[in-house]
């Protein structure tokens, strides 16, 4: 099912009838000049500290181990759960039918080092998702030369996650948690994202602590080596980015954080934002829409942005869903366009490359980058295939 903006974000993949058939997860490749590396990392031992999935440039290598989409049994458990579906048969259906799938990068892949240091995004995923499921456009990113940061919230907002504790071996599991009975909405999402924008607040120092030379602990114990970034990330050069709830978390964390010099909000739910601080928002904000997501009422809070700063802009990729800047757009068979609800009419593969395109011209424009994404400058504007400014709503028949 699809949430209406203004009411609800669901990324909620298990709305209707029943499952089954082959699954396959067809994640395209970057299409920039870098290989992409992705390694995860844990900072701390409560539920204070910080968990991400990094994908960066990295040395290609033959054999390179991929990691998986689904990265534990229980973030089946946590998907079931925020579907109102029985643990009991959804999450080993899902952990059979999805969990074997793998994502295109090398795992813990040798960091490929840069003098004049990467640009960093740090992205924040939307409501009942979690640190893997956009792996499309951060790997793309990536492959772009961008160091991207892909958030674990610990707000309840994701389907599932966990910290490990102090005690060796033990892990404390987070899991989402539904608006409380009798409590409005609102007053519920906008303390989480207040704590969600206060997180990506929290992985900037953290980069920064890096770039400083103070040695960061990994509490996963990977083959991944922090210390490999210390002169490699540019900390001039950091944009926020997220989907859906991410989305308004990335705008508000612009109010947070002078350091974020501008924000990409894919599909943003801006309904968790007070009106007081819209005034407030400092930077220019890309709006990357889909077509059947959002409404009237949702748009006219970020043309309350845009009015304020010439350089927010508005785009709405036509013939696309909710769940089309996800990666469950590019998941194959019938459990995907029956169940999911997770396509549109606009093929997958070009969805992402109007999103990762208008994304990285956006970010050249605003990080004020040596590049060539200039030439995608139009797809700003709305002007393109499949893309118009704003948003027509009844454009076209999905």
């Amino acid at each position: 099912m699809l949430g209406r903006a203004g009411s609800c974000d669901p990324v909620h993949w298990l709305s209707h009838g029943s499952m089954g058939g082959t699954q396959s997860l067809a994640l395209p490749l970057g299409k920039g000049p870098h290989h992409v590396g992705c390694a995860d990392v844990m900072v701390g031992h409560t539920q204070q500290g910080l968990f991400l999935r990094l994908f960066y440039p990295c040395v290609p290598r033959a054999g390179a181990e991929q990691p998986l989409w689904i990265p534990r049994y229980e973030y089946c458990s946590g998907l079931a759960d925020f579907a109102h579906c029985s643990r009991c048969w959804c999450a080993p259906l899902l952990n059979l039918t999805i969990g074997s799938c793998r994502v295109p990068v090398s795992w813990n892949g040798p960091f490929k080092p840069c003098s004049s240091g990467y640009p960093l995004i740090i992205f924040s995923h939307g409501l009942g998702a979690f640190r893997t499921l956009y792996s499309s456009v951060c790997s793309e990113l990536g492959s772009w030369g961008f160091v991207v940061a892909a958030l674990e919230h610990r707000d309840h907002s994701a389907s599932m996650t966990y910290f490990c504790t102090a005690e060796a071996g033990r892990e404390e599991w987070i899991p989402y948690r539904r608006v409380p009975q009798g409590q409005k909405e609102f007053y519920f999402r906008n303390k989480q994202v207040h704590q969600r924008a206060e997180e990506c607040v929290r992985v900037l120092r953290l980069f920064k602590d890096i770039s400083s030379g103070k040695s960061v602990t990994n509490v996963l114990r990977q083959d991944f080596d922090l210390s490999v970034l210390q002169d490699s990330i540019d900390l001039t050069k950091v944009a926020v980015m997220g989907h859906s709830f991410g989305g308004v978390t990335a705008v508000l964390a612009l109010v947070k954080e002078p350091s974020f010099r501008c924000a990409v909000a894919l599909d943003a739910w801006m309904f968790p934002l007070e009106n007081v601080l819209y005034p407030e928002v400092p930077k220019p904000v890309l709006f990357i829409n889909t077509e059947k997501f959002q409404t009237p009422e949702s748009i006219a809070k970020m043309k309350r942005l845009s009015s304020r700063n010439s350089q927010t802009k508005i785009i709405t990729i036509l013939r696309s869903v909710h769940q089309s800047q996800t990666d469950f757009t590019f998941l194959t068979g019938k459990l995907i366009s029956r169940i999911f609800s997770a396509r549109g009419t606009l093929d997958p593969y070009k969805g992402l490359d109007i999103t990762s395109r208008a994304a990285l011209a956006f970010l050249q424009r605003h990080l004020n980058l040596e590049e060539e994404f200039d030439q995608w400058d139009n797809l700003l504007e709305g002007i393109g295939d499949s893309v118009v400014p704003e948003a027509p709503f009844c454009r076209s028949n999905l």
